[in-house]
């Protein structure tokens, strides 16, 4: 197939993009190499897509409506999964606006090309931090989702309103995936893995927020690309048995569908640091903070609509998925 991947320079996207060159897609990369964080990591992404003869590299804003357009229209692409997007909960409370302009404004672009070039299925990025202030575990794509505590979230939630109403208009197949806690190799510097790699190699605290209370679903990075790409493969559909009556907010009457991508067994922010600890032979100095603004103290995934749609659930392990992480940064930084 040919299949347009955005956010190509990122850690999910340039993970997904090797996937489906690696099975003999084309890819379209489009990446607008932003600072966010390390630009230098981002191009060392790239430099691995590179590698393959399919992989066109694009940098363009998602902003930008018409170089957007023009890639859509010269590419025509079967297939698209966004994955661009400014990240992160604690960002949107500092640059607010960052958030409408890549989430909002962005993925209008990208469903009108969608639209425009009648491509056969949207995958699309969203989080588990749509659930906001649910309680209920574990969190359920058929939950309610209209109370989200940071405007990162809320701008997530908004892009599977968009997408349901391109789905209802225009019959754009259309799945949305809400992503938990991803961490692995070429993972991102604002993360808490990441960071606390690196302080504790420097000798130097770590800011352990909530007490170390927390539980996370950390979902290593490989389970979320297969997620992705099995959705990919299978065009979402109507639900024959949706009812207004009791209208189920995961699936619709229209070509819609939405997802858990999750590990399904959250662990304890402290045990996550213990086994930090074992792989890197050394013992972290915490440094215990309160909760911060827009944070949950648990998350969990129900993952049972990922496993019958398409017959897979992740499994990999904390201890085995921090290893790896832990081997890949000691290479990449020479450490």
């Amino acid at each position: 197939m040919k299949v347009l991947v955005t956010g190509t320079a990122g850690f999910i996207g340039a993970s997904v993009a090797s996937r489906l060159l690696e099975r003999g897609d084309e890819v379209l990369g489009i990446d607008n190499l932003n600072d966010y964080y390390d630009v230098n990591l981002k191009r060392a992404r790239l430099e691995r897509l590179l590698a393959y003869d399919k992989f066109t590299d694009l940098r363009r804003d998602l902003q930008d409506r018409d170089a957007i357009e023009e890639a859509f229209r010269t590419f025509e692409p079967h297939r698209v999964i966004n994955l661009a997007a400014q990240a992160g909960v604690r960002y949107s409370l500092e640059n607010p606006r960052s958030y409408t302009e890549s989430n909002v404004s962005g993925f209008i672009n990208v469903l009108e090309g969608c639209r425009a070039h009648r491509v056969e299925h949207l995958v699309y990025a969203s989080t588990s931090s749509v659930y906001g202030a649910n309680t209920t575990m574990p969190f359920s794509v058929h939950h309610n989702v209209d109370h989200p505590l940071s405007l990162y979230a809320a701008t997530k939630k908004a892009n599977e309103l968009m997408a349901h109403t391109y789905s209802n208009l225009f019959e754009l197949p259309t799945t949305g995936l809400r992503f938990f806690t991803v961490y692995g190799p070429w993972g991102r510097p604002d993360m808490a893995l990441f960071q606390f790699t690196k302080n504790i190699l420097e000798g130097r605290p770590i800011k352990v927020f909530n007490h170390g209370r927390h539980k996370r679903d950390f979902t290593y990075v490989d389970d979320i690309v297969e997620g992705i790409v099995r959705t990919l493969d299978k065009v979402a559909e109507p639900n024959a048995d949706w009812s207004s009556d009791h209208p189920d907010s995961a699936t619709s009457f229209a070509p819609y569908r939405l997802f858990n991508i999750g590990n399904g067994n959250p662990v304890a922010l402290g045990r996550y640091i213990e086994v930090l600890e074992e792989c890197l032979g050394r013992t972290a100095e915490r440094e215990l903070l309160p909760m911060q603004p827009g944070d949950v103290p648990i998350t969990s995934a129900d993952v049972a609509d990922l496993a019958d749609y398409v017959g897979f659930r992740p499994e990999t392990t904390v201890e085995t998925g921090v290893r790896h992480f832990v081997d890949w940064y000691r290479e990449f930084y020479q450490v």
